[in-house]
């Protein structure tokens, strides 16, 4: 089997074009958790198929490191947009993909060698009713800067879902004891029962922040582009930002903006392909 590593400002993942490899008798569970292991496999923040799709330029299905499948990924879309265009299989400047069940549009930016440099994403409007996100700090209306404890520590938690769950936490500062020591707990808590992705986020001014991931089902990754437009949404809904933000991730940075007239937000990143291989397991 083919594949090809790519990376969004560092959220990395193992990408499979399923225009011309054929993984109908695989276990894509088992095979993502081999791949995305980083010693024993390839190594990734999870596995992308580029499929076809019969509403779109292409579909992208992707399936986290442990081997649970998420409905949508910001920076893995972009990748996938370079990739579909790149590898010739829709060459056009504004690109439709199909994931989770809907259809995100790409705007590309072409570099002088021919090939994207950039992708701004149309991410769409942020679900924001507690049973949709879901989560059941409440049972109706919106979680923003509620108080909740976990292990003894107390958080205002903001709950956003950009097509997966998203809990964005505003802190002072975004240490390894809340990422890594509370990431997993609050990823976990009964109170969110699809599990969910936790931002820590530090507020550098109303339009500048930076953030770290706790990814469901991933662990910390580099980048997260649903988490940052969440971000995006929670700073202005607790009027700790404006409706545009630069954001620094681990890998890089992100250009977000949720838009006043339309209520979408607009996510603008780079997209990298690393190297190709071949897998034989």
């Amino acid at each position: 089997m083919r594949f090809t590593k790519m990376h969004g400002a560092g959220n990395d993942y193992v990408y499979v074009d399923c225009f011309a490899e054929n993984l109908d008798h695989c276990d894509i569970t088992e095979l993502a958790k081999s791949i995305s292991h980083r010693h024993f496999g390839v190594g990734g923040d999870g596995l992308i198929l580029i499929r076809p799709s019969e509403v779109a330029d292409a579909r992208m299905q992707m399936l986290n490191a442990d081997g649970s499948e998420s409905e949508m990924c910001g920076n893995g879309i972009r990748c996938v947009a370079k990739y579909v265009y790149d590898h010739a299989i829709a060459q056009k400047e504004n690109l439709k993909i199909e994931s989770g069940g809907n259809v995100l549009d790409l705007s590309l930016a072409i570099g002088g060698d021919g090939k994207v440099e950039t992708v701004t994403v149309d991410m769409g409007e942020p679900i924001l009713e507690a049973s949709e996100v879901p989560t059941s700090i409440l049972q109706s209306g919106k979680v923003v800067e509620h108080e909740i404890e976990i292990n003894g520590h107390k958080f205002a938690v903001t709950c956003v879902s950009m097509g997966n769950p998203h809990c964005v936490i505003f802190v002072p500062k975004a240490t390894n004891e809340l990422v890594l020591g509370l990431g997993p707990k609050i990823e976990t808590d009964p109170r969110f029962p699809k599990r969910i992705n936790v931002e820590f986020v530090e507020v550098i001014s109303k339009d500048e922040v930076r953030q770290r991931t706790w990814e469901r089902g991933s662990g910390e990754t580099w980048a997260c582009g649903t988490g940052a437009s969440a971000v995006c949404v929670a700073g202005v809904l607790t009027g700790k930002t404006n409706r545009k933000i630069l954001n620094h991730l681990l890998g890089g940075d992100l250009t977000l903006q949720w838009t006043e007239s339309s209520g979408r937000v607009m996510m603008t990143g780079g997209a990298v392909e690393v190297f190709s291989g071949e897998w034989n397991a």
